[in-house]
C-alpha cells in the first residue's frame, strides 16, 4: 500500500466530497461535520450509483439513485439494506489530504 496526496483540506468544504480516478476505480472523499475525511469506493452496492453525488449525514451517505445508506467509516450499508464497498484510510499531513491505496 501507497499513500497519494489527494487535494489540501481547504478545497473540500464540510458535507462535500470530491472523486479521483486511479485506473479503473472511482475513490470518493467525503468531508464529515465532525472534521473527518473518509474515502470510499464510488460505487453504491445495490446498483453502482455515485456514492459522491449523496448526501451525508454524520458518517453516513445516502446513495442518490435509491436512498441506500452507506456508513463511511466501515463501507457497510445501513439496516435494511445490505451490501458493502471497499474503504480506504485518510490521514492529513501539511494540511493536506491524503489516501492509502
Amino acid at each position: 500500500m501507497k499513500w497519494y496526496k489527494v487535494c489540501n483540506q481547504e478545497d473540500l468544504t464540510i458535507k462535500t466530497s470530491l472523486t479521483i480516478k486511479v485506473g479503473e476505480l472511482t475513490i470518493a472523499i467525503f468531508h464529515l461535520t465532525d472534521g473527518r475525511f473518509m474515502a470510499v469506493e464510488d460505487r453504491c452496492p445495490h446498483k453502482d450509483g455515485p456514492l459522491s453525488d449523496g448526501i451525508i449525514t454524520g458518517s453516513t451517505v445516502t446513495c442518490p439513485l435509491h436512498n441506500w445508506r452507506i456508513n463511511l467509516i466501515n463501507g457497510e450499508a445501513l439496516p435494511p439494506d445490505c451490501g458493502c464497498v471497499k474503504t480506504f484510510k485518510t490521514k492529513i499531513k501539511d494540511d493536506d489530504i491524503w489516501v492509502e491505496l
